[in-house]
């Protein structure tokens, strides 16, 4: 498996959490109950957002490098 496709299913995973946990601090806001667990999923899901999508420049970059070696 490549790195791009890697880097794509761990941001399609971090979108998927991202969204559960923000429809868990609304529902939990709403009831009056602690939010700070949704909080942090969302911050922990944004930086595995982050971070895959460095994962796809760089894979990138290191193509157009290999592809300009070749040429």
């Amino acid at each position: 498996m490549s790195a791009i496709s890697t880097a794509t299913a761990g941001i399609i995973s971090a979108t998927q959490r991202f969204d559960k946990a923000a429809a868990n601090t609304a529902r939990n806001a709403t009831n009056g109950q602690d939010i700070l667990s949704d909080l942090v999923d969302q911050i922990d899901s944004r930086n595995a957002f982050k971070a895959n999508i460095s994962v796809i420049k760089t894979a990138d970059e290191m193509l157009g490098s290999l592809l300009d070696i070749k040429t």
